[in-house]
């Protein structure tokens, strides 16, 4: 696992964090969901953002996470002064708590944070349902992940190759607010971008490509290539691989942004109902009735 997030996800993590500038609810607890891949610099910058609150990260690597994360901040504290104190004083327990997936408590968050890694889950839509639980009433989530029409120049080259494809299948914009929905989310609020990257030569670009990650298509080549399928893939991607005007290498990718709220449970209705006057009060207060 590398010890740092790709210039992308960095930059996709940036975008997405002057959209809370809209948002007005202020989270006292809040969790984040794999920083190491999603954005270190925009860890800290949630850090600095909601600093009197607790939060959680979650990772499938806990011990290496806490170690990079702390790393990173104490590194900066001579560079960012009194920010880089305020910093390191975030990480002074219980005001973050590193733990593995599903490891925060149901309930015990009001911002759920994930950049860039959904695309990457084997069951996407339990994940979801997982922030759901751990989002208290109320509480939102805000992701980030790669649409449909991410890597379309590569595929073509592959495509023109007779290669199979080196991307997976990339879910699209509205069935993500679909699943939000089915997830027990509310007013799921679907946006998309275009991210256009140029290379100055095919290496520069399968340098980046192995940065963002691996091909994770069912169809993908069973085994490993060797030195001769590397370069008649860059023979490939010089020949059939889409320019920019200065000759530059061009790869698109699709983001996704998304953001949804947890509603109050609705009360169960049959055809007949019952409900006592304290059920009632805690219905309008936004609590589950017990």
């Amino acid at each position: 696992m590398a010890a740092q997030s790709p210039w992308l996800h960095e930059e996709v993590a940036r975008r997405m964090g002057e959209r809370l500038d809209w948002i007005r609810l202020q989270p006292s607890q809040w969790m984040v969901w794999e920083p190491l891949r999603g954005g270190q610099q925009a860890h800290q910058d949630l850090l600095l953002r909601y600093g009197k609150g607790q939060a959680w990260v979650e990772t499938r690597h806990p011990a290496k996470t806490e170690a990079v994360l702390r790393s990173a901040t104490e590194a900066g504290h001579g560079a960012l002064g009194r920010l880089g104190d305020k910093l390191g004083a975030m990480w002074r327990k219980p005001r973050t708590t590193v733990v593995g997936l599903g490891g925060t408590p149901a309930g015990a968050t009001q911002m759920v944070w994930a950049n860039l890694g959904l695309q990457v889950e084997p069951d996407p839509q339990a994940v979801l349902r997982h922030w759901h639980a751990a989002l208290a009433v109320d509480g939102f989530v805000m992701f980030s992940c790669l649409g449909p029409d991410t890597g379309a120049e590569l595929r073509r080259v592959y495509q023109a190759m007779g290669w199979p494809t080196p991307t997976q299948a990339f879910t699209d914009m509205h069935d993500w607010g679909d699943m939000l929905i089915e997830a027990g989310f509310a007013e799921p609020v679907m946006d998309m971008e275009r991210i256009t990257l140029s290379f100055a030569s095919p290496e520069r670009l399968l340098q980046e490509l192995r940065e963002l990650g691996r091909n994770l298509a069912p169809g993908r080549a069973p085994g490993l290539h060797g030195r001769a399928w590397r370069a008649a893939l860059l023979q490939a991607l010089a020949q059939h691989g889409e320019t920019e005007g200065d000759g530059a290498l061009r790869l698109s990718f699709e983001v996704i942004y998304g953001h949804a709220v947890k509603p109050a449970p609705r009360m169960k209705l049959a055809a007949e109902t019952n409900i006592s006057l304290d059920a009632m009060r805690q219905a309008l207060r936004g609590k589950a009735p017990d």
